[in-house]
């Protein structure tokens, strides 16, 4: 049988790790490192702490585990490198040179409008003459290519100072790259974690960004392995979430804000969108009717103590803006046009003032 990295991948799946009882894959402890030559199979396990009491019999299991699933004539033993905090470089190697922030909009669930705020978002600061960049890494649900009315758009590869890059479409002064744009967008897209990290990973990596001085990334909503990725591989300035004012989400927004701030993640939140916070009807602009309850997000922000960027209402337009590729950012002079501006301006004070607490030295890898 033929080797190849997500046999292995599957395999790894199969083992626990006893300190948690999650598997080895979805407990991030595989590195993206596998290789395979002929039989000959390496790769990397990470441990959290480098005198971990379950180093040997994981790795006597991962042994096992690939015999069995993968190969019976692999050859593993010797090929396992252990890595762990210490044996890491204190510093990343910074892939986005050119981009001055970077930013991560997330949500804690789906169905919030985190998208539709990171489209606007992405809009309202290129309105205000900044550079702007947008990552879909939504990678189950890509929705940034008709938010933007590209998704016919085919990026095409082209050589830049001796390299092979993807160039981004562009839309409304926004530089976009989506896993949208490579997929059928009738299919769901079928990948365990570890392809759409890998996938993500390249369309930063091999992406023609040129100069930036915001990069948006719109991340899937919830805590994943894509999150995991995106803080191990880029020196976020900070994180945006997004919610909506009832419990429910208010609960996930709270987790999500608890992911960033947890030890092996490190990335500060700038601070809570409140998205549907009011609904205000187009004949009657001066109404608004709490649907959702009233101020949730902004008395959660006050509670975590980090910033409310702002509160976006429920707008027709906004929802129309989206389906038809049209952000409503676009369109400065209307209520919906000045919420996202008032967002990106608060957004960029904070990222600001982050920056001006944080040397550069400080920015380091975080690994699982």
């Amino acid at each position: 049988m033929a080797l190849y990295p997500q046999l292995i991948i599957d395999a790894l799946s199969k083992v626990r790790y006893p300190g948690t009882g999650k598997d080895l894959v979805s407990a991030g402890m595989v590195e993206d490192d596998i290789r395979i030559d002929g039989n000959k199979v390496s790769f990397s396990l990470f441990f959290d702490k480098p005198n971990d009491p379950f180093i040997k019999s994981v790795v006597k299991a991962a042994e096992t585990a690939i015999l069995t699933y993968a190969s019976p004539d692999a050859e593993i033993k010797g090929n396992i490198r252990i890595v762990t905090p210490q044996a890491l470089p204190a510093e990343p190697d910074k892939l986005l040179p050119e981009v001055k922030n970077i930013i991560a909009v997330s949500s804690g669930k789906g169905g919030v409008g985190k998208s539709t705020v990171a489209a606007n978002l992405a809009v309202a600061l290129a309105q205000l003459g900044y550079k702007v960049g947008l990552l879909d890494a939504d990678i189950f649900g890509p929705s940034q290519p008709k938010m933007f009315q590209v998704e016919d758009a085919r990026p095409f590869v082209q050589e830049v100072n001796g390299r092979e890059l993807i160039q981004p479409a562009e839309n409304y002064g926004v530089k976009l790259l989506s896993i949208g744009f490579f997929v059928n967008k009738e299919d769901a897209v079928l990948w365990r974690g570890a392809m759409a990290s890998n996938a993500l990973k390249q369309l930063i990596s091999d992406g023609n960004w040129g100069e930036l001085d915001y990069f948006l990334i719109d991340l899937p909503p919830g805590t994943s392995d894509i999150h995991l990725t995106m803080v191990q591989t880029l020196a976020i300035t900070g994180a945006i979430v997004v919610t909506t004012p009832q419990d429910v989400a208010l609960a996930d927004a709270r987790k999500g804000i608890s992911m960033f701030q947890s030890e092996k993640i490190n990335v500060p939140v700038l601070g809570l969108v409140e998205n549907m916070a009011w609904f205000t009807p187009a004949e009657l602009p001066e109404n608004r009717y709490y649907l959702f309850g009233k101020e949730g997000g902004k008395q959660l922000a006050e509670e975590l103590k980090i910033p409310l960027l702002g509160q976006i209402p429920i707008v027709q337009s906004i929802r129309e803006g989206g389906d038809n590729g049209e952000p409503v950012a676009l369109h400065s002079g209307t209520m919906t046009g000045e919420a996202f501006r008032l967002l990106a301006e608060h957004m960029v004070a904070q990222s600001e003032e982050r920056n001006k607490q944080m040397a550069p030295t400080q920015r380091v890898e975080v690994k699982k």
